[in-house]
């Protein structure tokens, strides 16, 4: 009897954790998806990669995410021509954050969206050349 109150109390305590995971992935995932669309859609901005994965570090993320994400976003926005279909749950976040920043593009304007990304991608982004 006390071993099943033992593992409840760890499925208990392991739940709000693996939340805290999947709402930093969605929101790491957000942020790749952003600073590629800026680095298509703002002229003069550049991505650099290791930036990313110091992110996802910082975020405490699984090694490989960076690439998982990259290949992710890449995949469905080429119809399947670049990138890799990763797991269902991360193709969807990818959906749901394009689905976000093409409203808010849309909403701010594509030079407002992309100045305003200058201050919320600090250190994901930069100027070409810099």
């Amino acid at each position: 009897m006390r071993t099943g109150f033992l593992i409840a109390g760890l499925l208990l305590i392991a739940a709000p954790t693996q939340a805290a995971d999947d709402h930093a992935r969605s929101t790491y995932v957000t942020l790749v998806l952003q600073a590629f669309a800026a680095k298509v859609e703002c002229p003069g901005t550049d991505v650099v990669y290791q930036d990313l994965v110091q992110k996802a570090e910082q975020m405490h993320l699984p090694d490989g995410t960076t690439e998982k994400v990259r290949k992710a976003i890449a995949w469905m926005h080429t119809g399947g021509k670049m990138g890799e279909k990763q797991d269902d749950d991360l193709m969807a976040e990818v959906a749901v954050a394009t689905q976000a920043t093409d409203l808010n593009q849309r909403r701010l304007g594509m030079p407002s969206w992309c100045e305003a990304q200058k201050t919320n991608l600090a250190g994901l982004i930069r100027a070409k050349g810099g």
